[in-house]
């Protein structure tokens, strides 16, 4: 177990092996590798384990940096672990360059329907068996998707808890996936109207690069290609607490003028390559609509979702918005098959994308009966207008979970969690107490 020093804290390394499918313990393994962060000077032995669910899908556990951010405020009374759940990080990765050697999309495809969050909660069953013992529980912090894991946890394994705490994210158990993103829309529609309330000359500036994309699609430096649809996904930044400020500087950076004319820069280039590139994180795009199948609640699959439904809102349709005289809308957490083409880290994993969209036999991911009857002390923030994950789906889930205690709160965005310096977690700590 390597181990090294970071200000204030000591970080040790550990790695598993865990069944690629945990209904076949003898079969394939992959390894899973998690992050242990304890406050140097204490003796971590004696201090609970707090394990970290990261949000997603698909994203690696965060990077510590000694005593910063939440991880602060967990240290005072837990040795925390980071998990790089399966695909991601330091376990055993699945992108682009790695999917080939498993085979045809057929192949692919298969592989990847087993990382969703029921094979991710077995994964740490199995870390928590190698840490702790048997019979010893722990507690679980999830931020987002890694709230959707911690619901999958308390139905499937709640004798392994000894409280919960979520952050942004309690799923709907019985929400289909069009559901999800019917709820969506309206959501980013209101983070978009409140946006250019507050940049109202952004307004003619994003017609600007809409129009100039729509007449001349523009190749980004690392080989995407930027379209009016791919320009409007940046909408994904309208949810967190800083995404409004660092669209509207990106968009006033967009041109330079040269011989020929404006033209978009460079810089502005770069920077939008950064946020729309699933480099580092391909399977949120490969996995997002999948989080949500399960064949109880909609038996025909998750079947592009987002791009179905998004016929349904047309105030979305930059066309008809350029045609006109209102605001270029953008969207948000949503995936569409037109990405698969336009980003190179996604093109190869096309074809299996395609089957998973098309795949209908998705294992159910709560269980609605044994949460009625959770004994695991659990409390959960509940961002108000959360542009993520629908907040009355939140709230009825909360009312389904027994013991439940929900904060409500429109003080943070669904970042709240890693930009309130601790505040964040230091409320749901003693909110699952009883001190509040």
């Amino acid at each position: 177990m390597p181990a090294h020093r970071q200000p204030g804290t000591l970080v040790t390394d550990h790695r598993v092996q865990v069944p690629l499918d945990h209904a076949q313990p003898d079969g394939e393994h992959i390894e899973v590798f998690a992050r242990e962060v304890a406050a140097a000077g204490k003796d971590s032995g004696q201090l609970p384990w707090l394990l970290f669910l990261q949000g997603g899908p698909g994203n690696r556990g965060p990077r510590p940096l000694g005593r910063d951010g939440w991880v602060d405020r967990a240290l005072d009374d837990y040795r925390v672990l980071l998990v790089d759940q399966r695909g991601t990080g330091l376990s055993t990765p699945a992108n682009r360059q790695t999917l080939p050697a498993r085979g045809d999309a057929a192949a692919q495809a298969a592989y990847l329907s087993q990382f969703r969050a029921d094979s991710i909660v077995r994964d740490c069953e199995v870390l928590r068996r190698r840490l702790l013992g048997d019979d010893k529980p722990w507690s679980v912090l999830g931020q987002s998707f890694g709230g959707f894991c911690a619901v999958s946890y308390l139905s499937f394994a709640p004798e392994a808890l000894s409280e919960v705490l979520i952050t942004g994210g309690l799923p709907g158990l019985r929400t289909t996936p069009e559901d999800v993103y019917r709820a969506a829309y309206p959501r980013i529609q209101r983070k978009n109207v409140a946006h250019y309330t507050r940049y109202p000359d952004d307004v003619e500036a994003v017609r600007d690069i809409t129009r100039l994309l729509r007449d001349s699609p523009t190749r980004l430096p690392g080989g995407g290609v930027l379209t009016p649809r791919a320009f409007q996904a940046l909408g994904l930044m309208l949810g967190s607490s800083n995404g409004s400020h660092t669209l509207h500087y990106l968009v006033e950076d967009a041109f330079v003028t040269g011989p020929a004319g404006r033209v978009l820069s460079d810089s502005f280039l770069f920077e939008v390559q950064g946020h729309l590139s699933f480099a580092a994180s391909p399977l949120y795009a490969v996995l997002h609509e999948a989080t949500y199948g399960q064949t109880s609640v909609s038996a025909r699959g998750t079947g592009w979702a987002a791009e179905t439904v998004r016929g349904e809102f047309p105030a979305f349709d930059a066309d008809a918005a350029l045609d006109g005289a209102g605001p270029v809308l953008f969207t948000g957490e949503s995936i569409h098959p037109w990405m698969f083409e336009t980003d190179p880290s996604l093109a190869p994993l096309r074809e299996a994308a395609e089957l998973l969209a098309q795949r209908e036999q998705w294992p159910d991911l709560y269980d609605p009966d044994r949460l009625a009857h959770n004994q695991v002390p659990v409390a959960a923030a509940v961002y108000h207008d959360d542009m993520y994950v629908d907040t009355a789906d939140s709230l009825e889930t909360a009312r389904a979970i027994r013991g439940l205690r929900t904060w409500v709160t429109d003080e943070y965005e669904h970042d709240g969690l890693r930009v309130s310096g601790g505040r964040v977690l230091d409320r749901l700590v003693r909110l699952v107490r009883g001190e509040l």
